[in-house]
């Protein structure tokens, strides 16, 4: 059985990195005309020389998401289930030697936050937890996640990477989409952010969204954590990689494509790769023309100035008043965070500033009766 591990032994880093630099003003131009860019148009628009075309780019990614999604934004919130972690990750919040409270909700407290984000207007909702298999593993997913579902008109998570078995039994129970960052793609630079854990595994991690495909996931998320290795526009690329193999394989499924830098934390580490604001749009407008018909996410990590400009561009799905700990919506808790966010707005005022656009929120866009995985009873 074939997996993206196979392909990724196929591609070498540097090589990659040596391409994508060596792209021409005439590779860029090349890959703007192209009907449907390929890898090599996909390296030019990656490229240093691409940052010199960023109108014509964002003006072809603005009229290819208006072809597909129309005028339409989807909202979501992240809810966090706990802060308890069994890896030792340089860059996040929850890391297990970070000396910060650890929580796991309740039956009781669940029920709050979902109460709470209900009356905020949300119906699409991803569930958070910090990676820990046994005190929140399928055991705490199979009690709690059939209460959750009912209450919104999709669930989706975001946890600890789980066998293909386990995914199919949560998918039994209402779950839509599973994201699973891969961080980044670069194996060594990769061993030395995750020091203790399971996450150590690369392999494990890496094989997750073919799991996710052979189990049924109605949608996959993939992202990486852009700032972590010492080139983003390679782990772009190799996450653009990652996406064709799932899409060729796991036809059925639909696909999401994130774009987190690092942000503050406790215990934080300085990005070994800087991206700017105009570089961040360069590598979503490239996404954009590469695959036109998958969704571009952007989350509250950005300031509220740079997503009111950049979410009509290219993004369809949104986050908005996100809380990054477990029991931040009905009582606020900072000292909880995983990470810091950067538009703190209300929902409302998101959605107003993108309806003063031209864009329509969407707080709810499909129950199960139109076909979609079933709703538990």
């Amino acid at each position: 059985m074939k997996v993206f591990t196979d392909r990724w032994r196929q591609l070498d880093w540097d090589d990659i990195r040596l391409r994508i630099n060596g792209k021409t003003a005439a590779d860029v131009e090349r890959a703007l005309n192209a009907a449907r860019p390929g890898r090599e148009e996909m390296m030019a628009l990656l490229s240093p020389a691409a940052s010199g075309y960023l109108e014509p780019l964002a003006q072809r990614a603005q009229r290819l998401t208006r072809q597909r999604f129309g005028n339409t934004v989807n909202f979501y919130v992240p809810l966090y289930l706990s802060n308890l972690c069994a890896n030792d990750c340089s860059y996040c919040g929850f890391s297990m030697s970070n000396r910060i409270k650890r929580k796991i909700l309740d039956e009781a407290e669940i029920a709050r936050e979902c109460a709470a984000i209900r009356r905020l207007g949300f119906a699409h909702l991803l569930l958070v937890t910090g990676e820990h298999q046994g005190k929140v593993g399928m055991d705490y997913f199979r009690r709690h996640l059939p209460a959750i579902r009912r209450q919104f008109s999709s669930l989706q998570m975001e946890v600890q990477p789980l066998a293909e078995a386990e995914y199919a039994g949560l998918k039994a129970l209402g779950l839509d989409g599973v994201m699973v960052y891969q961080e980044t793609w670069h194996e060594a630079q990769y061993a030395q952010h995750h020091l203790k854990g399971k996450k150590q595994d690369f392999f494990w991690r890496l094989e997750t969204p073919d799991r996710l495909g052979r189990a049924g996931i109605d949608r996959i998320g993939l992202g990486a954590l852009i700032g972590l290795s010492d080139s983003w526009r390679v782990d772009c690329y190799m996450m653009a990689e990652h996406l064709l193999w799932l899409r060729q394989h796991y036809w059925q499924s639909r696909y999401s494509i994130s774009f987190p830098r690092l942000r503050p934390c406790a215990g934080g580490i300085a990005p070994a790769s800087a991206m700017d604001e105009h570089q961040l749009v360069q590598a979503i407008c490239a996404f954009r023309l590469l695959a036109p018909e998958v969704e571009l996410s952007l989350s509250t990590r950005e300031s509220p100035w740079f997503r009111d400009r950049v979410i009509p561009l290219a993004i369809n799905n949104v986050s908005a008043f996100s809380k990054t700990q477990p029991g931040g919506y009905a009582a606020h808790r900072p000292e909880l965070e995983q990470f810091a966010p950067h538009d703190n707005r209300r929902p409302g005022e998101v959605a107003a500033a993108l309806a003063a656009r031209g864009l329509q929120p969407v707080w709810k866009d499909w129950d199960s009766f139109l076909g979609r995985a079933p709703q538990p009873t």
